[in-house]
């Protein structure tokens, strides 16, 4: 296994605990005091894209040993003449060609277009009480930021205060507040999408949404996940809980009716229960009944009045990625987002994690070959966004780049939740009364926040002042810290890919493409195809030689 470092002396950052190939922790945690390079962006922005300590150090990079198949082994061209895709009447001049005016907005969709001003999206946040605790933080930073955010799966199930009639929804507040919040602050750009899986579907949610939301929510039909190979789960530590949500027809492990499993937990040998959704097509044997069968659910959205729908599948291996590209664009649907493993929120069984289903990027290169056999045979191939293990401003740029030109988006799960911990965290200290509401976990701020950025959030974050010049002063005060936070990251994670596409002469997203990236080594060249590093353009290196 590839062990990553776990500081940075440049940016002075370092990992809690074990970094994985993202940068985050394999464990990230609601109540951490710091300081990966994610954490830290929330509050720095965009200065973390440069060494501290300005005026006393120079820096030089350590990333030269390239061993092993990931994206860290993809390098990005840069290139000494020419300039592409500027607009809004820029011309090619030194002083038009500079990186704050690339344009970073990008949209995806067939019949209706999805605007976002930055090409990322969030992960699903669905029934882990993460997802419900810090939402208003994740919901209302990607409304004023303007990039679409998922609703997981089981957030009508897992709410004791929904109600069902008949095996279908009558009430929903934990899904209308999710909806509610971030629609408050939508202002075109982005998107709420609610998925849904078996249990879901069961239950109406499809049915609910169109008649309470209309075309205002994007509907996503959900095959699976980089991190796990069976459905979502969560992990309760009621026994009352446990037995509603049996009930309510979920698995639930142990099983809380059994006699011994309720005295076991009196006496304190279990103390909490795993509750999991069910695999989806059991009663499906072969390519053409999975595809009749989901066909028939797209018309059936359709004929509900659904005008935009995304589909998301997880890293199971090739005759699957090939059915959702498939599937994705003879049913013309809005996204398909492909998420390899490593990636992951939730609770998902660990050594299940670790050791099921395909890497994100050999899954990447796949996709991006199999949409290409679909495009050279004539069809117009469904717009994409990859997921799993992408943090950075790099990853993003990659990503795009290896799925170019059908890949709009990234998706980043745990990346976009740290400013919503992080926000919440300090709020908290700073203002006790909202610490329970905001489940904030600090009763003070650290002493390494307190000396490097202040006490106060005018001082801890980059982009206080910019959030506020885009909603008013006045509303300042109904905003979480952790959108601000949220806005921050995204003001870093943005200048940064502004600067890689400058150097790469391309200055909007759609100008991105696979000869803007080079293999590190021989085995990432071979599962990417993307050529090697002295391999690219050394053939008309020699030819200039040869004038």
């Amino acid at each position: 296994m590839i062990q990553y470092p776990k500081s940075n002396d440049v940016l002075n950052t370092t990992n809690r605990g074990n970094p994985a190939e993202s940068g985050l922790c394999t464990l990230c945690r609601a109540d951490c005091k710091g300081r990966c390079e994610t954490w830290l962006s929330c509050m720095k922005g965009r200065k973390l894209l440069y060494p501290r300590d300005f005026g006393t150090v120079t820096a030089g990079s350590s990333n030269t040993n390239h061993i092993g198949v990931s994206y860290n082994n993809l390098r990005i061209q840069g290139y000494n003449y020419g300039a592409n895709g500027l607009g809004n009447g820029l011309t090619n001049s030194a002083d038009d060609c500079i990186f704050p005016n690339v344009s970073l907005e990008t949209e995806f969709g067939k019949n209706v277009k999805t605007k976002s001003r930055i090409p990322v999206m969030t992960g699903a946040l669905g029934s882990t009480f993460i997802a419900q605790k810090y939402w208003e933080s994740f919901a209302v930073g990607a409304a004023i930021v303007g990039f679409p955010i998922v609703i997981g799966e089981n957030v009508v199930g897992v709410d004791k205060n929904s109600i069902l009639k008949n095996g279908k929804i009558v009430k929903a507040p934990e899904l209308e507040r999710r909806i509610d919040v971030y629609l408050r602050y939508y202002d075109g750009y982005g998107a709420i999408i609610v998925q849904m899986n078996v249990e879901d579907t069961r239950n109406g949610v499809a049915e609910y949404l169109i008649e309470k939301y209309g075309d205002k929510v994007i509907i996503e039909l959900k095959w699976g996940q980089g991190a796990k190979d069976i459905g979502g789960e969560i992990q309760v530590t009621s026994l009352e809980y446990a037995a509603f949500l049996k009930e309510r027809g979920y698995i639930v492990d142990p099983d809380p009716t059994k006699p011994e499993v309720q005295e076991a937990f009196k006496s304190g040998a279990i103390k909490s229960f795993a509750r999991h959704s069910r695999l989806g097509y059991t009663d499906l044997n072969n390519y053409y009944e999975v595809h009749k069968s989901f066909m028939d659910s797209i018309d059936y959205l359709r004929k509900l009045g659904y005008k935009r729908i995304t589909l998301k599948t997880g890293s199971y291996g090739m005759e699957a990625l090939a059915m959702a590209i498939k599937f994705a664009t003879e049913a013309k649907l809005d996204l398909l987002t492909i998420d390899g493993s490593g990636g992951g929120t939730g609770m998902s069984p660990w050594n299940m994690m670790e050791s099921w289903g395909v890497p994100s990027i050999n899954l990447h290169a796949k996709a991006y070959e199999y949409a290409q056999i679909l495009a050279a045979n004539g069809e117009e191939v469904v717009d994409m966004a990859f997921a799993g293990g992408l943090a950075r401003e790099d990853h993003i740029f990659k990503a795009l780049a290896l799925g170019a030109p059908f890949t709009k988006l990234v998706c980043m799960g745990r990346a976009l939740m740290i400013p919503g911990f992080l926000g919440a965290n300090i709020e908290g200290a700073i203002y006790p009364d909202r610490r329970e509401r905001l489940n904030g976990n600090w009763d003070s701020i650290p002493k390494n926040i307190a000396d490097e950025f202040g006490i106060v959030p005018e001082e801890i974050f980059a982009g206080y002042f910019d959030v506020q010049n885009k909603i008013g002063k006045d509303e300042m005060k109904n905003i979480p810290f952790g959108a601000i936070a949220v806005w921050t990251l995204a003001d870093k994670l943005g200048a940064g890919l502004q600067q890689l596409m400058a150097g790469a002469r391309k200055f909007k997203i759609s100008e991105i493409s696979r000869n803007d990236l080079f293999a590190a080594n021989r085995d990432t060249e071979k599962e990417t195809n993307i050529k090697f590093i002295t391999d690219v353009g050394d053939e008309t290196a020699k030819r200039i030689l040869s004038l």
